[in-house]
């Protein structure tokens, strides 16, 4: 299985995946790794969720990371562990899902806002701490100035991120970002599954083009 960090080292982005429904999950997550998306949170607010998180760890993708989000207690941590999620992320630093995570050992990117959440997530040994709302929070600007004193974290910043602004953020020092609507569109409701390989291939290019 892909891990989130060899998933990252290929293309620094984690693809969010939030749903109304499952009618179109497991090939919006197809779509995402043939185009060269390797890390994908499926969001446990999503319908469905664990049984596409389970399709895709059991083989249904090869390549990929794909873990679950809105991670919000112990119970749905152990769900998605269940499922077979290759990492919980959360939508801010929760000790109980952080604590069970690492129980069974499956890594925590924790949600956090100000250097002193961003600093509590990191003592409690997270894997990551997602940066969020990032866009709210100033940007690549905001990224930059906290990691000045805090290098040893690495920061997915996630929330009001848009394509073009990929590389901004990986020139600021994040380890990764997480991205939403700009990139997913509305594939998980219309099945258009190929206007989201086009936006996902233009993603691979502007972060390719940006690490080179």
């Amino acid at each position: 299985m892909t891990t989130l960090d060899e998933a990252l080292a290929a293309l620094p982005v984690i693809a969010i995946i939030r749903a109304a429904d499952s009618r179109h999950l497991n090939a919006v997550l197809e779509t995402l790794a043939d185009a060269g998306v390797r890390a994908m949170e499926v969001t446990m607010t999503t319908p469905g969720a664990a049984e596409a998180i389970r399709w895709a760890t059991g083989g249904g993708l090869q390549g990929a990371a794909v873990g679950a989000g809105t991670v919000l207690d112990a119970a749905s941590a152990r769900q998605a562990a269940d499922a077979g999620a290759g990492y919980l992320i959360t939508p801010a630093v929760l000790p109980e899902v952080i604590e069970e995570g690492r129980r069974l050992g499956v890594p925590v990117v924790p949600g956090a806002f100000t250097p002193t959440e961003i600093v509590q997530a990191w003592s409690l040994g997270v894997a990551m701490v997602k940066v969020f709302p990032a866009g709210a929070a100033g940007g690549p600007g905001y990224v930059k100035d906290v990691r000045a004193p805090l290098p040893q974290i690495p920061l997915v910043p996630t929330g009001g991120i848009r394509i073009e602004d990929v590389p901004g953020y990986l020139r600021a020092g994040a380890r990764a970002v997480g991205m939403g609507s700009p990139l997913l569109g509305d594939a998980c409701a219309d099945g258009d599954t190929a206007a989201l390989a086009a936006r996902a291939e233009r993603l691979v290019e502007i972060a390719e083009d940006s690490d080179g």
